[in-house]
Order: C-alpha cells, then sequence, then structure tokens
C-alpha cells in the first residue's frame, strides 16, 4: 500500500482528543479480557463497534454520561503535510479517513439513493467520554450512534500485532472502514432492526451488523485507489493483494469463535456477537471483490 505524498491530509476530518482525558469505563460497560492479559480492559470492539454501543437505545455504555473533553488539532495539522509527517501513525490514520469518505460520499447515494453525512474519528488516549457513555481503549475502535463518532486509541493497533499477530499496515484502514460502516448502517436505519433481532446467537442483528460492516470495508478497499483528497488528488497510489490478504487475515484473526478459542474456551455459537473468523473472511472478500455495497445485505441472507 502507498500511499500519494503529493495529497494534502484533511486533518479537520479526525478530532485529536489525546492531550484530553475523560472518565474511566463505566458500570455498564461489558470489558471481555484480551487473551493473554496484558493489563488491557477488554476486546469488545476489535475492528467493531462495542455491541451495546452499536445496538444502542438505552443500555449498557448508552446510559453512561458523556461529554466535556475537547480536541485539538494544531499539532496534526502542522506535521501531517510535511514529508515526515505523513509517515507516522495519526496522520496515515487520517489519510485514511479522509479516502473512507471520499469514497463513501458518491457510493452511498449510488447504491442506496441517501446523502453521506461525514462523521470525524477522534484519536484518544486511555479513556474518553463519548455519547455513548465513558470508555477506555480496552473496547477497542468503536462507532457511537448516539454522537455519530468514530473513537480510536492508535495505540489498538500495537495490541492486534502483539495479541493477534496481524501483519502489514492494511489492518489500520480495514478498522476504520469497518468502523465508518458502521456509521452508514445508523445512516440507513438499520441499527434498530439489528436490535429486533437480537445482541447475541449466530444469526442474530448484532452479527449480521457485524458481517456487513466488514463488507462495506471490503467495498471500500475495492475502490480506495479511486478515492481522492478535497483538491481532486488521489490519496492512494496503489493497493497490492498482498495488501488485501491481511485484512483477510485479520478478519480471520478476531472471529468470535477464534477469541473464544484464545481465551481458553470452546466455540459458543449461542454467545457470538460478530461472526466467525470464515463469516468475517467471507463478508470482507464479497464486498472486495464484488466492489458493491448492495451485495453486503447480510440481513436478507439465507445463510451468514
Amino acid at each position: 500500500m502507498e500511499l500519494n505524498e503529493n495529497a494534502r491530509i484533511d486533518t479537520s476530518q479526525v478530532e485529536d482528543m489525546r492531550g484530553s482525558r475523560g472518565g474511566g469505563l463505566g458500570g455498564g460497560g461489558i470489558p471481555i479480557p484480551i487473551p493473554g492479559g496484558g493489563g488491557r480492559g477488554g476486546i469488545i470492539g476489535i475492528i467493531i463497534a462495542v455491541v451495546l454501543m452499536l445496538i444502542g437505545g438505552g443500555f449498557g455504555l448508552s446510559q453512561l454520561g458523556g461529554g466535556g473533553q475537547q480536541a485539538d488539532n494544531s499539532s496534526l495539522e502542522e506535521k501531517c503535510n510535511t514529508a515526515a509527517g505523513k509517515q507516522e501513525t495519526d496522520c496515515r490514520n487520517t489519510a485514511y479517513v479522509n479516502s473512507i469518505q471520499n469514497y463513501w460520499a458518491s457510493a452511498m447515494p449510488d447504491a442506496f439513493g441517501k446523502k453521506y453525512a461525514p462523521v470525524t474519528t477522534r484519536f484518544f488516549s486511555d479513556q474518553v467520554s463519548t455519547g455513548c457513555g465513558n470508555a477506555s481503549s480496552g473496547v477497542g475502535p468503536f462507532y457511537c450512534p448516539e454522537d455519530q463518532h468514530v473513537y480510536i486509541d492508535l495505540t489498538f493497533y500495537d495490541t492486534l500485532k502483539s495479541q493477534f499477530h496481524v501483519k502489514g499496515e492494511f489492518p489500520q484502514p480495514y478498522v476504520l472502514a469497518h468502523e465508518y460502516g458502521h456509521h452508514v448502517q445508523d445512516l440507513l436505519g438499520l441499527n434498530d432492526k439489528a436490535q429486533q433481532m437480537g445482541s447475541s446467537g449466530p444469526n442474530s442483528g448484532s452479527v449480521r451488523l457485524e458481517l456487513q460492516a466488514d463488507c462495506f470495508a471490503g467495498a471500500w478497499a475495492h475502490h480506495a485507489t479511486e478515492t481522492k483528497n478535497p483538491e481532486g488528488q488521489p490519496i492512494f497510489k496503489s493497493i497490492d493483494q498482498q495488501d488485501i490478504q491481511d485484512a483477510v487475515n485479520t478478519a480471520g484473526a478476531i472471529g468470535d469463535d477464534a477469541i473464544q478459542r484464545q481465551s481458553g474456551r470452546d466455540a459458543d455459537p449461542s454467545q457470538y456477537t460478530h461472526g466467525t473468523s470464515a463469516q468475517r473472511q467471507h463478508w470482507f472478500e464479497q464486498g472486495f471483490d464484488t466492489g458493491d455495497p448492495r451485495q453486503c445485505d447480510t440481513f436478507g441472507a439465507s445463510s451468514l
């Protein structure tokens, strides 16, 4: 994967909250220990929004207080358009956000006949206050439908490598593309539909949301080299097959069955909230192979 070093990075699409601390994870959250320990609070959001946040509607983190933190983008604005700065994780992730949102600005009206509404990604450290409540970085990246922001502690990528042995850089934009897939679902009104189908189990609404977000991420990846910054310059020079394989491998590493086994338990389909490794790989590939988000209808699929 090669970013276009001549393309300006639009830092207005992120909010840097890393110098501002929020409250810790409140009592309504559901931290799930990362296999192997490491002192982190949980893994409920590996490339996914926390289920309780995603489904929303009066339980879990959505009941907790939020707000009170301020963003300061001055450091990002200063460095992200220098040659050295563009190589740093926060700047590259900002470029990924630019690409993903540029894709959906045209793909959403084309595929679903609805206008895309841009939202920012909030970079935070350790803990953050959100419209869905207070969360620690242990929950992983997530999308909050209450305030319509994507949240990520960028040190999550270190955990992804050390705990799940994923390789390459492309898992990073895959993480963000998945979360923005949840924003698209929110705009399409799919969260309510998912809530009616339950929050756990192999055919639950939660699993269908997560697999569709994987598929949406694949559709973005198919078109990523076509995306442009606000000045019309291509954001990516190239994406190769190894990048896509790295994303597929990541999807396999964080399936419900894989996480349960890594935690020392047998796979229990009744507790699935995100889909199996094979399902997550299949739906990412479905999106990538077709490049068409209309082919990501996990809610209408006879089998997942």
